[in-house]
């Protein structure tokens, strides 16, 4: 064997681990965020038995179960696109939570079985979501080094693989909670 068509082999090797490990990656990430997708999933379909339950006794938070129940519909909208996912996400969080604060000034709304159900499986999906979430930056930062560093990047480039956004929190989360806020 000639020296040229070693080297020749030797490149085309290398090209196609390259490749294929950034197809490896990307496919990676859209399957990791399917499966965030399909976690939030399952949080939406509990928020109308969640509002269902509570709405007779929270007459004074209607505005914050008629906020959740139009996020939940334009999330379940087709064709929204995954950084849309994440926005709305991030309030359906922000807005269940306050859900969730409010029912903590209803005595009798704590004390409901059904609602007390709700709020334990809301409280799994939120924690499947979490660990989904962490899962999906580790996929993407993993894709991320990839498509930016050399010599992959080259690759990326010609593959017109793009940047993908990680999940983050909204600004009202990373606030400091007011303790004494709660007790009053």
């Amino acid at each position: 064997m000639s020296a040229s068509l070693i080297i020749f082999v030797v490149i085309a090797l290398i090209l196609v681990l390259m490749y294929n490990s950034l197809v490896s990656k990307k496919n990676q990430v859209e399957n990791i965020f399917a499966g965030v997708d399909a976690v939030l999933k399952k949080r939406y379909d509990l928020i109308p038995n969640l509002v269902a339950s509570v709405s007779k006794y929270m007459e004074h938070e209607k505005g914050i179960l008629e906020e959740v129940t139009k996020l939940r519909a334009d999330a379940n909208k087709p064709n929204i696109s995954d950084a849309q996912k994440m926005a709305l996400d991030a309030k359906v969080t922000s807005a269940l939570g306050s859900i969730m604060v409010a029912v903590e000034n209803y005595p009798e709304l704590k004390a409901n079985e059904n609602v007390m159900h709700l709020q334990h499986s809301l409280n799994e999906i939120e924690e499947q979501i979490s660990a989904a979430r962490r899962s999906y930056n580790q996929a993407v930062t993993d894709y991320n080094n990839a498509i930016e560093m050399i010599p992959t990047n080259f690759m990326a480039q010609a593959m017109k693989y793009q940047r993908k956004a990680v999940f983050e929190i909204d600004e009202l989360q990373r606030q400091n909670i007011n303790v004494k806020e709660l007790f009053n």
